[in-house]
């Protein structure tokens, strides 16, 4: 149903986005230091910057790592079931995360992007749409349920395989 070749393709990509973002935050930042201590001309839009920058990091990468199965859990009742029942147990801790990201991230997101975006709230500094900086909240939501369609597809399969 869902195939490894595009999650990989996915992975790569966000990956890649997570890079180029990360470096683009660095020369944000180096550049907020070197207007305020060397040229005494601190930089009017870095630190807003660099602070929307952070919350797409973020959100970009709690996505990412939720495709990778990598973020910190408690595994103590995972380790002691059979391996049948760890993948049940996983199949509905991904559909937790499905919920979760449906209707806080998707749903929620989608309706605080929209409603910044008609009140046209914009930031201080950089005066671009707050909508605009808020929109990755549903993006990352829609990863995440990508990633956790996937994981459940994988678990149920290896369920029904395990008889």
């Amino acid at each position: 149903m869902f195939s490894l070749e595009t999650k990989s393709k996915l992975d790569r990509f966000i990956s890649t986005m997570l890079v180029v973002l990360m470096a683009l935050m660095v020369i944000n930042v180096t550049w907020q230091v070197v207007s305020r201590y060397v040229f005494q001309d601190p930089s009017s839009f870095t630190d807003e910057l660099a602070r929307y920058m952070l919350i797409w990091l973020g959100m970009l990468g709690s996505a990412y790592v939720a495709g990778k199965k990598e973020h910190l859990a408690i595994d103590i009742l995972l380790t002691s079931l059979s391996s049948r029942n760890q993948m049940k147990l996983m199949v509905f801790i991904d559909a937790c995360v499905l919920v979760f990201a449906l209707t806080i991230m998707l749903i929620g997101g989608s309706n605080l992007v929209y409603i910044t975006f008609i009140l046209g709230q914009k930031s201080a500094a950089l005066q671009i749409p707050l909508a605009y900086v808020y929109g990755i909240i549903p993006f990352s939501g829609l990863l995440v349920i990508y990633y956790q369609l996937v994981a459940m597809s994988q678990s149920i399969q290896a369920i029904k395989t395990s008889h």
